[in-house]
């Protein structure tokens, strides 16, 4: 399925050009799509469709798969975006695309796969997707807003329930929420309105799991440099929740270089801060909400599928939420 999404993706994109730069500017398109990812998102949309009714070889389906490429080009772009706000050097496993060819070209091409996301969309003609990206894409920019906001102005006055607030409309709706409902409208069903709070507990998980994981996991299999949180200067769980019970000399000396611009941290003192964190306690207090809102989740998302026109569907789709909100890599 990955490679036919692929293939999906690339046809929608030019393949050369009449001058050098043309074919410059297609090999970058090419870039980050073909690089990998795990597809949760799209996976999640497919099985959500198949799980609704829309089977192999149908019509319905076939607009499902235009859909998840479509996710597929959203993902990319907003990357790409991502890795730039963030100064970010790396991405899954290799240079940043900005770190390649400059922030200029980046951009240009992020904006670029906007566009044809909208195209896949539009090869789709499912009732109600199109409101429904627009929908996505409003609450991922507020919730990047929040977040890149909380680094520009050096806030760190907050609680962890602002964090909350930022991951629900930062991650859970693109990540849970919308690839739920997506599968549903292109299997011609209305979607569950269990789908939103599902999607935001399942979401945070998510998030969670992937702030854990930037400070412990393995660079080989994580994709992005471990720590790199802290050198862009995120807001997490983690981190706030270590600040309300961290000694006095170590909150000073975080905030200190959290005041810093990326390049102007200390590398010792972020590995120091970095070993400070994952000896607290914090690591296993965001560990275990991320636990308890993935149960919570699929708990609801259990009841929602309960009778669902592919039950073998909706165990599949299950599992693959159970996988993303307990991930390890």
């Amino acid at each position: 399925m990955r490679d036919e999404l692929l293939s999906r993706v690339l046809s929608l994109l030019p393949t050369g050009g009449s001058r050098p730069e043309l074919q410059a500017y297609s090999n970058m398109l090419r870039d980050y799509p073909t690089r990998g990812g795990k597809g949760i998102r799209s996976e999640l949309l497919l099985a959500s469709a198949r799980a609704h009714g829309a089977a192999s070889g149908t019509p319905a389906h076939e607009g499902a798969l235009w859909l998840a490429a479509a996710l597929e080009l959203f993902q990319n772009w907003v990357l790409i975006h991502d890795d730039i706000e963030d100064d970010s050097e790396e991405r899954r496993g290799q240079p940043a695309l900005h770190r390649l060819h400059g922030v200029p070209l980046a951009i240009n091409v992020g904006d670029a796969l906007h566009v044809y996301m909208w195209e896949a969309v539009r090869h789709a003609d499912v009732p109600g997707a199109m409101e429904e990206f627009l929908g996505m894409i409003h609450r991922t920019a507020e919730g990047q807003h929040l977040d890149l906001s909380w680094v520009e102005h050096r806030e760190w006055n907050l609680r962890e329930t602002d964090y909350l607030e930022m991951v629900e409309l930062k991650t859970a709706h693109y990540t849970v929420i919308s690839p739920l409902r997506l599968g549903a409208l292109a299997a011609g069903v209305e979607p569950a309105a269990a789908f939103t709070e599902a999607g935001v507990a399942l979401g945070t998980a998510f998030q969670i799991r992937d702030d854990v994981l930037n400070l412990a996991g393995d660079p080989a299999r994580y994709g992005k440099e471990i720590g790199g949180d802290l050198l862009e200067g995120k807001r997490t769980l983690i981190v706030l929740h270590w600040l309300t019970h961290a000694p006095d000399e170590q909150r000073r000396v975080f905030l200190e270089q959290m005041h810093r611009s990326r390049p102007d941290k200390e590398l010792a003192v972020i590995a120091d801060i970095h070993a400070w964190l994952l000896d607290s306690g914090s690591v296993t207090h965001a560990q275990d909400f991320a636990h308890a809102q993935a149960a919570k989740g699929l708990d609801l998302l259990k009841d929602a599928f309960r009778d669902a026109a592919d039950p073998d569907a909706a165990k599949e789709l299950l599992t693959v939420i159970r996988d993303l909100a307990t991930r390890d890599a």
